[in-house]
């Protein structure tokens, strides 16, 4: 996801990671724009922001909610939760509750599917309205 921000023009990424090294060996790789942010200023660095993107597994079932303070976090901005297992995350709840726009992490998954399954089977699978239905009806 910071790649993918980076390589589409994001002019600011702030970068926090539980593990200060892995957060700056992504930095490093990806280099400017992302700044890394200690996990104990996560609450601050929301200040300003227009996208919030949660890739830990923190708020997923059996983990524990991930403990983010979003009062700093403009009614503006954008969050998303690459979790699909709950559909609505601790994370996004809160967020909608503020009146933040949410994204949660199925549709993430259910095209990240797409390649493996032409991969493996030769058919490139279309992600219809049905079978996102389908897919949340197993969660």
């Amino acid at each position: 996801i910071v790649f993918t921000l980076a390589d589409e023009g994001a002019p600011e990424i702030r970068l926090i990671n539980r593990h200060q090294e892995r957060a700056d060996k992504v930095a490093a790789d990806c280099g400017k724009p992302v700044r890394v942010v200690p996990w104990e200023q996560r609450g601050d660095a929301l200040e300003g922001a227009n996208l919030l993107v949660n890739c830990t597994s923190q708020g997923m079932i059996g983990q524990e909610p991930l403990d983010l303070p979003l009062d700093r976090l403009p009614q503006s901005a954008y969050v998303s939760d690459i979790i699909f297992n709950p559909l609505e995350t601790p994370l996004l709840a809160a967020a909608k509750k503020r009146g933040n726009a949410t994204v949660g992490g199925l549709g993430m998954l259910l095209h990240q599917g797409r390649p493996a399954f032409k991969a493996w089977f030769g058919v490139d699978p279309e992600v219809t309205p049905e079978l996102r239905t389908i897919i949340e009806a197993t969660l």
